[in-house]
């Protein structure tokens, strides 16, 4: 693969891909992922995944290596511990459901019993915040890219976290009603006129919102346990025409030039996680099987595009380098996290958990070793 061009100006930050005629549904499940359209302007960025069609074994564009004699240091970028959201307008927001419990030093969200084994204290905010930014510089700044109208009037943000994404989608449209809903109250005091949050449960209760042009959705299939449920109701409150995106992680670090052995610690942690994770109904690799689910719930038109981000700064490329090393960051930043009640669930001992987070911290730093996670991009359109 040629490495990205860094001085390559990426799109505006509101455009959107043009419009395209629908393939119509697909008669089935695939195993390799559904990429764009021929039509879908790509320009020189070869960090896509190109090819189209139903296909076992799709053509896997390759992240470039820096040389072996060629310096790889992450203290070329100044990454600070937070992304800063800057509005243009902004007005208070409230709510009254702020228990929480603590658990090793630990905040998790009280609302629903706690299921999520994940925090909601400053220091998981500031690793979502910065995720955000890595996700920023991932798209060339788009926010999206399922191909809505100009002047949209309502947008949903499921699971919206520390709202970020919401309140930059509300300066972009401030014609559009946009509302994050999740079941943590961590959203900021002051946000966009236009943009407000809702403290509720996307699988527990019916959704009241209807003709809705986008819903949005972030790292969050791998934490739902009823993710057609989820789906159904997400189709129910689109507008005809209206469109579905999800912006998912798959939890399983790969490689393509076989320098990650079988026993690497990164990896090793990896499946762990994913056992541990499973005993709280969740499957930290489905991101790359939503298409059936997504025809299932009555979707067409459906889409994907599918990034390799390295994790660490061993690529050649400069931007991928700065991807790597917020991804490699956000890694490090969640170990503590799956060494607690995710490890604790599989009855690891904590000798066991403390020489597992070791390896892998270690690990990390290896720039010998090429890893990278697949992220998938999936927008699909309720039918006109």
């Amino acid at each position: 693969m040629e490495p990205h061009p860094s001085s390559k100006p990426g799109p505006a930050l509101d455009s959107t891909p043009s419009p395209r005629t629908s393939p119509g549904p697909s008669t089935g499940a695939v195993s390799a992922p559904i990429v764009l359209d021929d039509d879908f302007d790509f320009g020189q960025d070869q960090r896509y995944v190109k090819d189209k069609g139903n296909t076992d074994a799709p053509r896997r564009l390759s992240i470039e290596p820096a040389d072996a004699d060629e310096p790889v240091d992450e203290d070329e970028f100044a990454i600070t511990d937070g992304y800063e959201t800057r509005s243009q307008g902004s007005t208070s927001a409230t709510s009254t459901i702020y228990a929480h419990t603590y658990e090793n030093g630990r905040r998790y969200q009280h609302f629903k019993h706690g299921r999520y084994p994940i925090p909601n204290d400053d220091d998981e905010l500031s690793r979502e915040d910065m995720k955000h930014a890595m996700l920023m510089e991932l798209t060339d700044g788009r926010l999206f890219y399922a191909p809505i109208d100009d002047h949209p009037q309502s947008i949903l943000d499921i699971g919206t976290g520390t709202g970020i994404w919401a309140i930059e989608v509300g300066d972009q449209y401030p014609s559009a009603r946009v509302r994050g809903v999740d079941i943590s109250p961590v959203q900021p005091l002051w946000v966009p006129p236009n943009v407000d949050f809702l403290v509720d449960d996307c699988e527990k209760e019916d959704w009241l919102a209807r003709n809705v042009d986008l819903v949005h959705f972030r790292f969050m299939t791998v934490i739902l346990k009823d993710v057609p449920t989820v789906f159904r109701r997400a189709y129910e409150s689109l507008k005809p025409g209206g469109w579905i995106e999800l912006q998912e992680l798959s939890g399983a670090p790969l490689c393509d030039d076989g320098t990650m052995p079988p026993d690497d610690p990164v990896k090793y942690l990896y499946d762990k996680a994913g056992e541990a994770f499973s005993k709280f109904g969740m499957n930290v690799t489905l991101p790359k099987d939503l298409r059936p689910m997504l025809q299932a719930a009555g979707f067409d038109n459906i889409q994907c595009i599918v990034k390799k981000v390295p994790i660490g700064v061993w690529a050649r490329d400069k931007t991928l380098r700065l991807i790597g090393l917020y991804q490699k960051e956000a890694v490090r930043e969640i170990l503590p996290v799956i060494g607690g009640r995710p490890f604790a669930a599989l009855g690891m001992s904590q000798a066991e958990i403390d020489v597992t987070l070791a390896l892998a911290r270690k690990g990390l730093d290896d720039t010998n070793v090429h890893r990278y996670f697949h992220y998938y991009f999936w927008f699909a359109q309720r039918p006109g």
